[in-house]
């Protein structure tokens, strides 16, 4: 007898947080992306998922006319992914800069290491999101399968 004993789904996680359009708005939302992370048990990398959410977030604010941003964050089906919106109506672009640029480099990290990215438009403007692959190396661990069956033990 052959059992094949599969890890159970990951269930759906979100959450939605409002946050000012201030200096403060990249490290409150790489703390908010950190506690989602540990909290729902996401196997994902921190200091990637921080840093591009820092990009969103920094991007947001700079181009943001209203005094706050939204940073959702979701968890289904295998993937991570960061939203943020603001009120701005003119879409993102990548950026080629020069080497010794200090600026201009946050959406290429972002289509560098993010599994997907884009944009959409809003009722009330856009929103940028990223997507992160969970580690196939960590699921099992987190989400707590069955150790495999012994067939000799069953004979």
């Amino acid at each position: 007898m052959t059992a094949m004993v599969g890890a159970p789904p990951i269930l759906l996680n979100h959450s939605r947080v409002r946050l000012a359009a201030a200096a403060t708005a990249a490290g409150e939302a790489r703390s908010q992306v950190l506690t989602a992370i540990r909290d729902w048990g996401i196997p994902v990398d921190p200091d990637t998922a921080v840093l591009l959410t820092s990009e969103l977030v920094t991007n947001a604010i700079t181009h943001e006319v209203s005094e706050s941003i939204t940073l959702g964050i979701r968890c289904l089906s295998g993937r991570l992914r960061v939203d943020v919106y603001d009120t701005s109506r003119s879409f993102p672009v990548v950026s080629v800069v020069p080497g010794d640029a200090e600026t201009g480099r946050g959406l290429m990290l972002v289509a560098t290491l993010a599994a997907e990215w884009g944009f959409y438009r809003t009722p009330a403007g856009k929103a940028v999101y990223f997507t992160l692959l969970f580690d196939d190396d960590h699921i099992a661990p987190l989400v707590g399968t069955a150790p495999p069956v012994n067939e000799t033990a069953l004979d």
